[in-house]
């Protein structure tokens, strides 16, 4: 009972190691390479959370009975907690070997499971790490698989990867990126740019979205692409997200009354329960009116949890604040959403305002079918990514209402979006030392 699971019967992670241990002192010996396979389910929380843990555990037997038909005699399969899995091998041709097991593996478990009342369809991610190449004792062979399996996440799921030395550098670069940015929320390295929404009308700027900038004191300006994604994976964003709400709303404070401040929410903050708290203090210490502050939300955000999400906004919308569908036309659920919620803005991905001038016929109509079913909604609708007069001109004869894009102003700098305004320069609260006390410790909780 002490080294099987009990679910699945499988060994656990104590026999696992006791065998790898005796499997790799062979390796060691001059015998056969060693394969070490970790499994993870693909979208097993999904599957668990919408049929429940029943559900879910029947999922993890029929798994473990399926990867028996897999392996030969004598492989090992452990279940090493949760949904992961790992296998252990001594094969004469490793990688040729590992892989095919591999396929082997991917075949078997993307078919349907029958469980019962629901036929569930899963996937694999798998990593992959050879003894003695990869490491010779227990603890190095568990964590090449381990970033194996990682990176296999990382690039879509569904597939499989052999450890290379490179990810180990990769986690390496990963850890000191969150660590430095833990240290940059407390100590005030962020700051926020800000891009204009221009009215197509009369030519005036009706709002600005806020932009997220690190100031790294010795790597120099970081691009979003590399730490937004590991914010979001870490948990990081939701304080990160706290600061840019409070920032935005204090900057936009000093700006004409009429100009909207628009914010970008990431499906964590919806998860951590304290987005509508968040908003309504965000909004009290500046004094601004909800109706300046603007929420934009992508499909991606509402389809993790889109119950959770969908009462936040409507609690957020009774208190005035506006909502904007992001990346609109990108989804392909995109209709349902707008039944299902009354967003007061749709914001055209810049995918298709690429396609207004496109030299493909379909690509242009499609382009143009987008701008103009946006529109139909009655809603107000703004174009992203506009560069062009010609490009201006297609929007403005569509009847879309605004504009945003390098031909009118690529993102600023809260003092020079000030001059441009005509609003004093603020001095926003760049760090959390500048909050009251009791958020203050709250924010440096939460970062760690």
């Amino acid at each position: 009972m002490a080294q099987h699971d009990a679910l699945t019967d499988l060994p656990n992670r104590v026999l696992l190691r006791d065998r790898l241990e005796q499997a790799l002192s062979i390796t060691r010996r001059g015998g056969p390479h060693l394969a070490v396979l970790m499994l993870d389910l693909d979208r097993f929380k999904e599957i668990n959370d919408t049929l429940g843990h029943p559900t879910g555990d029947a999922l993890l037997q029929a798994v473990a009975a399926r990867l028996c038909t897999c392996i030969r005699d004598t492989a090992l399969i452990a279940r090493l907690g949760g949904d992961e899995f790992a296998v252990i091998e001594h094969m004469s041709k490793p990688v040729a070997e590992a892989a095919a097991l591999a396929e082997r593996i991917k075949r078997a478990l993307s078919e349907p499971f029958d469980l019962g009342d629901h036929q569930v369809i899963t996937g694999t991610s798998i990593g992959i790490a050879v003894a003695p190449t990869d490491g010779i004792n227990s603890d190095q062979i568990l964590k090449a698989a381990d970033l194996a399996l990682y990176r296999a996440k990382s690039s879509g799921r569904g597939t499989f990867h052999f450890f290379e030395p490179e990810l180990d550098q990769r986690m390496h670069a990963r850890r000191n990126l969150e660590r430095d940015m833990r240290h940059a929320l407390v100590s005030g390295e962020f700051e926020l740019h800000y891009q204009p929404f221009v009215d197509l009308k009369s030519g005036d700027i009706s709002g600005l979205e806020a932009l997220l900038r690190w100031h790294h004191p010795q790597r120099g300006l970081v691009s979003p692409a590399e730490f937004i994604p590991l914010a979001e994976e870490t948990g990081l964003i939701v304080p990160i997200g706290e600061w840019v709400l409070r920032t935005a709303c204090a900057e936009a404070a000093k700006w004409p009354a009429d100009l909207k401040v628009a914010v970008n929410l990431s499906p964590a903050q919806f998860r951590s329960k304290e987005l509508v708290p968040v908003v309504f203090g965000a909004l009290a210490a500046s004094g601004i009116a909800s109706q300046r502050l603007e929420l934009e939300v992508t499909e991606t955000a509402i389809m993790h949890d889109s119950e959770a999400v969908f009462a936040a906004l409507g609690q957020l919308h009774k208190l005035g604040v506006r909502i904007a569908l992001d990346d609109f036309g990108t989804g392909y659920s995109s209709l349902s959403f707008l039944q299902k919620f009354p967003f007061d803005k749709i914001k055209i991905d810049r995918s298709f305002v690429n396609e207004l001038l496109s030299a493909k016929e379909e690509s242009r109509l499609i382009a143009r079918a987008v701008v103009r079913f946006a529109v139909s909604l009655g809603k107000t609708t703004t174009a992203e990514g506009v560069e062009t007069k010609e490009q201006l001109d297609i929007l403005r004869e569509e009847a879309c209402t605004e504009m945003q894009g390098y031909y009118f102003s690529r993102p600023k700098c809260s003092a020079e979006i000030a001059q441009m305004v005509g609003a004093e320069a603020v001095s926003a609260p760049v760090a959390t030392r500048d909050w009251p006390a009791e958020d203050r410790r709250k924010i440096q909780s939460a970062a760690g």
